[in-house]
């Protein structure tokens, strides 16, 4: 691609995400929403304007970093801890009711073979951090006791979706699963997860010593933006999701965030606010790309809309999707109904995880055309309904109280 293409491209993204998502401020929608509909406008599935292309899918790989790395940062480690049972319960039934259903359904109601019918369950449980906490803080409740299950649980989620990918994409290919491999995924991610936040302490030390000293301005977004596509890489290399790196060191620098044992490693939490505050304009610019890449990424214009098959699968298969992800909420015990219902509909979009899990899908041969459209239809809708559901949701509290 030449670059001045590539430049009118960009501004196209960045344009359309600030106009739409003002627009869908304007009627109280949340802004997220705008962008993900300026993607589709702008996208195949309308204008036809932009398609998706490596140097767009990279910004939106950063973009999504950057988010999950400003979500960290703003995390109260000790309530994110506190509430790490009811997160497992959540991640757990928000993986297995989604998946015992799909399989389901597939297998023996629309009589799928073995292996398709395997990756549809697995492509039903995946849930869009990026989406749901995106939401979370256009409603201003990314604090609330709520969003520490819901981050806990989709970062859980998202642990158990690359493992189980992992399985099947091997099964597709050999024919077998290598429960050694897969143990060695999962050994590798928590090991990231219990070394990394350690690590980027330790980094962030350095580098508020050395922008205690420096006359040239700029130092914190350089170095930390450096830190952040580090341990995306690290996070990679160890076979876990990159945006998790970004999770982790935003985590390492967040005020509430200290070892027991190692008193020395403690930062001032003026500190963590001007890294939090620098970070915001470089974060409010990235991460729009990420969610109008995600509806230059659907094509609803490929799909055969005069098709039965199509339309009944994908209407059972988005029941399952939303029930499946709404009653993994109702696992919790000792909350209230409303925060059951948001934590459940939190889970629902399926977004960047659930195009990932198809993508492979249908690269790897599992699914033909028909059933890809089908999945892509039931990942756009449980990505742009959710939004709408939470927005309702904590705009009438009176009427949830009242159930």
């Amino acid at each position: 691609m030449e670059a001045h293409t590539f430049l009118i491209q960009l501004v196209l993204i960045l344009f359309s995400a600030r106009v739409v998502g003002e627009i869908a401020a304007y009627f109280k929608a949340p802004s997220v929403i705008g962008e993900l509909v300026a993607g589709i406008i702008i996208g195949p599935s309308v204008l036809g304007l932009i398609d998706i292309t490596p140097p767009i899918h990279l910004l939106a790989q950063i973009g999504i970093i950057l988010l999950l790395f400003e979500v960290g940062i703003e995390t109260d480690i000790g309530r994110l801890t506190s509430s790490g049972m009811k997160a497992a319960m959540v991640a757990i039934g928000g993986v297995v009711l989604p998946f015992a259903s799909g399989f389901f359904l597939s297998y023996y109601l629309f009589h799928f073979t073995m292996l398709p019918s395997l990756f549809i369950g697995s492509t039903l449980t995946a849930t869009s951090i990026g989406i749901t906490l995106r939401v979370l803080r256009d409603l201003k409740k990314q604090n609330s006791h709520e969003a520490q299950i819901i981050i806990g649980a989709a970062v859980l989620d998202d642990v158990i979706g690359i493992v189980l990918l992992a399985m099947l994409y091997e099964f597709s290919l050999s024919g077998t699963v290598d429960l050694w491999n897969a143990g060695k995924v999962l050994a590798f991610i928590v090991l990231f997860f219990l070394i990394s936040p350690l690590a980027a302490k330790c980094v962030s030390l350095t580098i508020k010593k050395w922008d205690e000293k420096s006359d040239i301005p700029g130092l914190l977004p350089t170095t930390i933006v450096s830190l952040i596509l580090l341990f995306a890489w690290l996070a990679h290399q160890l076979g876990a999701p990159e945006l998790l790196g970004g999770f982790a060191a935003g985590l390492a620098m967040s005020r509430q965030f200290f070892f027991p044992f190692a008193a020395f490693l403690h930062q001032t939490p003026e500190f963590s606010h001007r890294v939090e505050e620098q970070m915001k304009p470089i974060v409010h610019l990235f991460t729009p790309i990420f969610f109008v890449a995600i509806g230059l990424s659907l094509n609803l214009k490929a799909i055969d809309w005069s098709s039965s098959f199509i339309w009944a699968l994908t209407g059972s298969l988005f029941v399952v999707a939303l029930l499946g992800k709404l009653l993994s909420g109702f696992l919790l015990t000792g909350e209230s109904f409303k925060t059951k219902l948001a934590v459940g509909a939190a889970m629902v979009p399926r977004g960047e995880v659930g195009l990932i899990f198809a993508n492979v899908g249908l690269t790897a041969g599992v699914f033909k055309n028909d059933v890809y459209a089908s999945i892509i239809l039931v990942i756009a809708l449980t990505t742009l309904l959710a939004p709408f559901f939470l927005r309702y949701l904590y705009g009438t509290p009176e009427k949830i109280e009242e159930l």
